[in-house]
């Protein structure tokens, strides 16, 4: 399936999945989140738009831990990190953070998607700001979302592969450590 076509159904999909039942998802897919990755001191969080999985209940619970919490700011053609705190509409009407942008090493980012397949790659939203990131940052990059965007697709030469995947039936590894 092309990647238009799974944007097309992925973002109807998420649409329609509302209610107690998402909001039991997004709580599970925080719990998931924590066991796994808890014991990390940074993270790059994305602002949640829409119905994406939330990153709210995430960011509380690791601020609560004395974590170090970034959010993404668009520049230009790239995402770079800056330390959680006052935040303003951005590109794309998204929240994002004001303040001085984070040059040091994040453990983990936590990634937005429609779609991932069987191999890490993941279907944004078609713009690259995430797979530019990936290329030159060292850190565990993990999506984030529910179980029914596993999906199969051929990923392009430029897309950048996850480290894992979390939703609320649990974490799946793609074998890259």
């Amino acid at each position: 399936m092309k990647k238009q076509e799974i944007r097309y159904k992925l973002k109807i999909k998420r649409r329609y999945f509302q209610g107690v039942r998402r909001d039991f998802c997004d709580d599970v897919i925080a719990e998931n989140f924590m066991a796994a990755y808890g014991h990390f001191d940074s993270f790059l969080l994305y602002s949640a738009i829409g119905d994406e999985a939330k990153t709210s209940i995430i960011a509380e619970k690791l601020l609560k831990l004395g974590k170090s919490v970034f959010f993404p700011r668009v520049e230009g053609e790239n995402i770079v990190p800056v330390l959680c705190g006052q935040m303003k509409k951005g590109a794309f009407g998204i929240l994002e953070p004001v303040g001085q942008a984070y040059t040091d090493k994040i453990d983990v980012t936590v990634v937005p998607l429609l779609a991932v397949n069987e191999r890490g790659f993941r279907v944004g939203y078609g713009k690259g700001f995430y797979d530019r990131y990936l290329k030159t940052a060292q850190t565990k990059s993990v999506g984030l979302g529910y179980s029914f965007q596993l999906d199969e697709f051929e990923e392009d030469e430029w897309d950048e592969p996850l480290d894992e995947f979390i939703c609320e039936k649990g974490v799946f590894k793609f074998g890259r450590e």
